[in-house]
């Protein structure tokens, strides 16, 4: 079997795609993970066959996906899905810089026969300093600020007993210390960018234009002091 760290895959630079053909069909780069680690692949199908949970969601999310493919939006996917897999109490762990999202998205699921609890990311939160901050890392020093406890926003839900955990805006990092201790199944209707109003793959789309700094390497701060240097003089 292939060992830990022994492989690694590129499929972003795929344009094969033997994946999603009928085997044999296709010859897989020779960067694709399928036959490096065959055995692996093998033994995770297998999961689907004897471990029912997995199976159910798996079949439920390709369900979701064909019955509203190009046609419905993600919130209403999100609903499709909870029905789908008997989810009529659902969380909502959102920010506290997104309390009006929540509250709209929480006012839909309602609508449409779902019990809602939230939870935001400043629920149980402790003074930065007390978890090993020092003042200067803070966003604003000299102040005092709460840092954000998405572990008790898992456990928070898990008490109330939510069946779909649904994610708005918590930033990176909590998001991952939340899919960490979910104990629900979760899904994410919004993804933090308060730059680009919480569309983070529009810096992806203008990376050869607007965004061009990061596929240079160069920081924000990097970039706004070289500007600042090469502005011609007022």
């Amino acid at each position: 079997m292939t060992e830990p760290h022994e492989l690694k895959p590129i499929c972003a630079l795929c344009s094969v795609h033997a994946c999603c053909a009928e085997p044999g069909t296709k010859t897989p780069p020779k960067f694709c993970p399928q036959p490096a680690a065959e055995e692996l692949l093998h033994e995770i199908a297998e999961r689907y066959r004897h471990d029912q949970a997995l199976r159910d969601l798996a079949v439920a999310s390709a369900r979701t996906e064909a019955s509203g493919y190009m046609r419905r939006t993600r919130i209403e996917d999100t609903m499709d899905f909870a029905r789908r897999i008997g989810a009529n109490r659902l969380g909502i762990a959102h920010c506290i810089g997104l309390m009006h999202e929540a509250r709209l998205a929480m006012e839909i699921l309602e609508a449409n026969g779902f019990e809602v609890c939230t939870v935001c990311c400043k629920a149980g939160s402790l003074e930065k300093e007390k978890v090993g901050l020092q003042d200067h890392e803070k966003v604003n020093p000299g102040t005092y600020e709460a840092i954000c406890n998405p572990v008790a926003q898992a456990e928070l839900l898990f008490r109330a007993g939510v069946q779909l955990n649904i994610l708005i805006g918590l930033c990176v990092g909590h998001d991952s210390l939340f899919f960490m201790h979910s104990r629900a199944p979760t899904t994410v209707l919004i993804a933090k960018d308060r730059v680009l109003g919480h569309n983070p793959v529009a810096a992806l789309y203008t990376s050869s234009s607007y965004y061009r700094r990061l596929t240079e390497g160069e920081s924000a701060d990097q970039y706004l002091q070289r500007r600042m240097i090469n502005r011609p003089p007022d």
